[in-house]
């Protein structure tokens, strides 16, 4: 098994695991690979050190238990705790919310207008549909959900 460091193109890090350097570049050549974040298909690998399991040896965690606890932080420790909040943000939007899918404007809509139960619905819809529910007085707000918040990584 190899673990990867990557990053996709809007420099989001993350962590890859392959059985071996060849079905990394067979999945990134098959666009399978993408941002757990942003989605974003456009994945380079970085270099990484190899990762060693020392039995009886303590971790720098363990030690210290101020020291970061995941790749992300080692990588950007000014933004881990960021993009740990907003991944949990993210998964209780998505917890709260009903998915409308592209149906998302005509739900607006008739919530706006009293021909829906009153209730909080996600989905998608395109910037120009967003700009019209706004210039009718339609509260909602454009979000990007990092991909990574939709689905169980298990």
């Amino acid at each position: 098994m190899k673990v990867l460091d990557l990053q996709c193109g809007q420099g989001h890090p993350f962590e890859g695991w392959f059985a071996s350097e060849e079905d990394f570049l067979s999945q990134k050549d098959r666009s399978l690979l993408h941002c757990p974040v942003c989605g974003d298909v456009q994945v380079l690998k970085k270099p990484s050190a190899p990762r060693l399991n020392l039995s009886g040896v303590h971790s720098s965690t363990a030690q210290n238990p101020d020291a970061p606890r995941d790749e992300i932080a080692l990588a950007h420790p000014k933004h881990a705790d960021l993009l740990t909040a907003w991944l949990e943000i993210s998964r209780k939007l998505l917890s709260s919310t009903t998915d409308v899918g592209d149906r998302f404007a005509e739900e607006a809509r008739k919530i706006h207008y009293g021909d829906a139960p009153q209730r909080a619905i996600r989905g998608q819809a395109t910037a120009h549909e967003t700009r019209e529910l706004l210039e009718e007085g339609v509260a909602v707000l454009p979000l990007l959900l990092p991909e990574s918040s939709k689905t169980t990584l298990q």
